[in-house]
């Protein structure tokens, strides 16, 4: 049993890169956002589910995914974005200098989001559904529409990287990034593929 599964980061909103959004707030797709998320959808073939994060940019992003194959988005907690704690809606520029915020860049492994998530503690939520969901056959991939460190996480997770070095790859809004999720475990097929 096996399942294709296409990690999809949400498309850019307009606070993106600016604020730490993770969930606060109520942010939309920028209009940039809504053609990647078509981009995305364009690009994706014999999708049988749509997942999101309960976050607006994730479920306006597998919207428009699930609208290209006649399907209705699920909304799953377990892929939500980490909970940020007292660094949602920060500037990020601001959390520099943070001894906290420069240990969570540096040890993501051990380190504690004040007030917040563990990051392990993320992936072992969003690892434990896409096993869950790699425990039957599908008759077509799934689409799990999520946010930048989650799917971060999850590959570092199916490939054996450290936590600690999940910053040395991308995840660009828009992008797809795909795995085989098995009984057996996890492969990783492509990473952060956008458009050009």
């Amino acid at each position: 049993m096996t399942a294709t599964i296409h990690l999809v980061r949400h498309g850019a909103h307009a606070e993106a890169g600016r604020i730490l959004t993770g969930r606060g707030g109520d942010h939309g797709l920028a209009p940039i956002g809504q053609e990647q998320a078509a981009w995305a959808a364009g690009r994706l073939r014999d999708v049988a589910l749509v997942q999101c994060s309960p976050q607006r940019r994730t479920r306006e992003t597998a919207q428009v995914i699930a609208d290209a194959f006649g399907l209705v988005p699920d909304v799953v907690s377990a892929i939500d974005e980490v909970d940020f704690g007292r660094w949602t809606g920060r500037v990020i520029a601001d959390l520099d200098g943070d001894p906290e915020w420069e240990r969570w860049n540096a040890a993501r492994s051990t380190a504690q989001v004040p007030g917040g998530e563990r990051m392990t503690d993320a992936v072992v939520r969003a690892v434990a559904h896409l096993d869950g969901m790699g425990q039957r056959d599908w008759p077509g991939a799934i689409v799990c529409v999520s946010h930048s460190d989650i799917i971060r996480g999850v590959v570092a997770h199916y490939i054996g990287l450290s936590l600690d070095r999940i910053l040395s790859f991308d995840v660009d809004p828009g992008s797809i990034t795909s795995l085989v999720v098995g009984n057996w475990g996890g492969r990783l097929l492509s990473l952060n593929v956008r458009a050009a």
